[in-house]
């Protein structure tokens, strides 16, 4: 440690009297593991050299080392292997000075041996007491601290990558990206970061096992990047992709790490085994008490190192979170995300149709309607669950063909007392920036149907359209074919210009009126929809981005009659304090072709309805341990009168405790009934370490009148081993202040990875 101090006291040095300073400092290179190179980087006296972003491409080299000389993962930089390693020291804004160089010094090092990558980072700081380090759970939102992440691309697509997220906290978070869009963080890997706060900043030490990636060993370049956030200024620093209006995940322009050769993932065999017991009690029927035990298991096999095998055997979902809890004041059908981590896992390698059609698009309305494939169809059958007796997945890259596979093996349903099987595949290949692909499903969970889909889909990419301006187009085309429904289709087209000052998008669907995709997600069918938006930019006036922009929606039947229209006009803002402001003006036009209910208890009479809203929204930022969020619309709806209050806080009083109340009230007064709606939620979070979390999550609304508490422990107490255990409680809270108990369920979980 003392070692390490006397170099930080010599770059400290360099800064004040520049290179003259590195004589002066040989003798502290040669005893404390920083070599001179190094030390002459930290001079930040000399300008950095004026650069092209719209053709840099930085290159930086990854050191080879042996194992014995593996440093260890504590957050310090002061193994003597750091000290070989390549120090990449030029990074540049994203915001708020777009192209200047970040106003913290960022040192970068990679180091490598036969079976992992590690990555050092030094986030100088010279006011370090401001760092923000308020968040320790794993998988939570890092982006309320300062943070870094970094992008993985070991195939060299320049469209999927490997995220990995460390705060000044400690805290991780890992996802992969796709088409340089889609974010799937319920992806999860065995892999260590710790962090040290220190007085000139803060260090990242992080070690990526190969085993985590598909790669080919002929190939010994990476695309690479790195993104660091200082929270209290709201300033983001990149090694390359030096634009404000560059999506977060976009690795399009990312860097280039060379020199990784030789390494090992090896034999490419992960098995995870879980034994837990659970125990049951039913209020209302205390004779069905039930206590049992269960084992299950995933094995993941690479066949190459691009493509991955699982096999899962009974497969265990008791640490998925309660369901998002919704109130339907619409005439469809409600989108419940899915939550199991079996399925979100390789969730990337079966997305259908592009970023047009995705649920993470926010412009988009309904853009789960007709989903081919939707996981969580595999394990409900008819509205009544039904457990899983194997699966098996195929997933990766073989010959340069993306593969998603799943077949799964269910129990029967109870109308149908034959087992299920299940399957889904999905194909798709890389053409330059773009990707083409297709996906077929075969079976129906009830059992009461045969039922398949098949559909094609194409992604177009072009990241330099005009100079320095993305643009994007996705095309699909599906059709089901269902021994009950007959055969149908559906097909889509969506033109996407996410540039600055100006940009858009546009989508385009249809959706046959005996579209029937057992496996997917259908809730309106005979239908023409059209949506999009035009939004301008500016960064200027004072403020970090200022919007101006026009939403468009319109469905209509096969036969062109007008159904359902959203004419919309906002505006946005986002302050230097990384505070924002919406407002937003819309008329809405519906034409009920039949009685449905609000709720289900205001009826909505068969008819044509318009009316005029203002929405306003306020988001202060999440950087300050106590931030909120304001959304509320008034003032009427089907010929009468609506006002919606929707209120979310986010409290972190410190690094242990996060407070995450929700409150939704709706009122609803029509001629034909009134309504008022209430929605609780809260997530108390107890972050013990970043390793071990208590979280508890309560739910209640007053149209079910149905109470909801879930206690989960886990406590990961060596990467890939972990302790979980978990008690929950139904309830029913009738109008008047009395609790009716319904069921108590508890389990622990005891889980084991074994990497080969």
């Amino acid at each position: 440690m003392a070692l390490k101090y006397r170099a930080r006291l010599c770059r400290t040095l360099c800064h004040a009297f520049g290179a003259a300073a590195l004589a002066m400092c040989a003798g502290v290179f040669a005893t404390s593991g920083v070599s001179a190179a190094e030390v002459q980087s930290a001079d930040a006296g000399s300008p950095p050299p004026a650069r092209d972003f719209g053709t840099y491409v930085p290159t930086g080299r990854a050191t080879r080392i042996e194992p014995t000389e593996a440093p260890t993962i504590d957050g310090l930089l002061d193994d003597a292997a750091w000290a070989k390693a390549q120090v990449i020291d030029e990074f540049y804004q994203l915001d708020p000075g777009t192209g200047q160089p970040g106003s913290e010094r960022t040192e970068l090092r990679i180091l490598y041996d036969s079976e992992n990558l590690y990555v050092g980072i030094y986030n100088f700081d010279r006011e370090a007491h401001l760092i923000s380090a308020t968040n320790r759970g794993r998988d939570s939102n890092l982006g309320v601290d300062d943070s870094v992440r970094i992008y993985l691309d070991p195939l060299n697509s320049r469209r999927n990558s490997y995220f990995f997220e460390v705060n000044a906290a400690g805290a991780r978070q890992e996802a992969l990206i796709q088409n340089n869009a889609d974010f799937f963080k319920e992806w999860n890997t065995i892999w260590a970061a710790k962090v040290q706060i220190v007085d000139d900043g803060w260090i990242v030490e992080m070690a990526l096992p190969f085993g985590n990636f598909a790669f080919d060993p002929t190939k010994p370049d990476w695309v690479f990047d790195l993104l660091r956030t200082i929270k209290r200024k709201g300033e983001r620093i990149r090694w390359n992709s030096i634009a404000a209006s560059t999506p977060f995940g976009d690795i399009s322009r990312s860097g280039t790490l060379t020199g990784i050769s030789g390494i090992d993932a090896g034999l490419g065999l992960d098995i995870q085994l879980f034994a837990s017991t659970r125990y049951r009690f039913d209020w209302q029927q205390p004779q069905r008490e039930i206590i049992s035990a269960r084992l299950s298991g995933n094995a993941f096999y690479k066949i190459t190192p691009t493509l991955t095998g699982t096999l899962t055997v009974n497969p265990d979902f008791s640490d998925a979170p309660l369901d998002i809890r919704q109130v339907n004041t619409t005439r469809f059908a409600l989108f419940q995300p899915e939550t199991r981590n079996f399925f979100l896992q390789d969730a990337a390698a079966f997305e259908f149709g592009g970023h047009g059609f995705s649920a993470d698009d926010n412009y988009m309305y309904q853009p789960d309607n007709a989903r081919p494939f939707f996981s969580r169809n595999i394990g409900l059958a008819n509205g009544l669950p039904v457990s899983i007796i194997s699966g098996g997945k195929l997933s990766g890259e073989y010959g340069g063909i993306g593969i998603g596979a799943l077949s799964v093996v269910t129990n029967g349903t109870g109308i149908t007392q034959r087992s299920q099987i299940l399957n889904v595949a999905r194909i798709t290949a890389q053409i330059g920036e773009s990707k083409a692909g297709i996906i077929v499903t075969n079976g129906d969970p009830s059992g009461l149907s045969k039922n398949s889909v098949a559909g094609a889909d194409f992604q177009y990419r072009d990241s330099n359209f005009l100079p320095g301006k993305v643009f994007q187009s996705d095309f699909y085309y599906q059709r089901s074919f269902s021994d009950i429904r007959g055969d149908d289709d559906s097909l889509g087209a969506a033109l996407f210009f996410p540039n600055e000052p100006l940009g858009g998008e546009a989508h385009y669907k249809q959706v046959g009126r005996n579209f029937s995709p057992a496996l997917g997600f259908v809730n309106r069918t005979n239908i023409r929809q059209y949506d999009g938006r035009i939004q301008y930019r500016r960064r200027d006036l004072g403020f970090r981005w200022f919007d101006v922009g026009t939403t468009w929606y319109a469905v209509t039947g096969l036969n062109n009659h007008l159904e359902s229209r959203e004419n919309g006009i906002y505006i946005n803002a986002n302050n230097r304090f990384q505070d924002e402001y919406t407002l937003r003006l819309f008329n809405n036009f519906e034409d009920v072709p039949a009685t449905f209910r609000l709720a289900g208890r205001v009826p909505v009479n068969p008819g044509r309805y318009s009316w005029t809203n203002v929405n306003a929204f306020i988001q202060t930022s999440n950087g300050r341990p106590y931030s909120v969020k304001l959304n509320m619309m008034c003032c009427s709806f089907y010929n009468g009168t609506f006002f919606r209050a929707d209120l979310r806080g986010d409290f972190r009083p410190n690094a242990l405790i996060q407070i995450a109340p929700h409150y939704t009230y709706t009122h609803i007064d029509l001629p034909t009934g009134l309504v008022n709606i209430h929605l609780l939620a809260t997530d108390f979070i107890l972050n013990f370490s970043t390793d071990m979390q208590l979280s508890t999550q309560l739910q209640y609304d007053n149209i079910s009148e149905d109470f909801a508490l879930s206690l989960r422990y886990r406590w990961e107490y060596e990467p890939g081993q972990e302790l979980f255990a978990t008690i929950g409680q139904s309830a029913v809270i009738p109008g008047e202040p009395t609790f009716v108990p319904q069921s108590t369920q508890a389990a622990i979980r005891l889980g084991h990875t074994f990497r080969f």
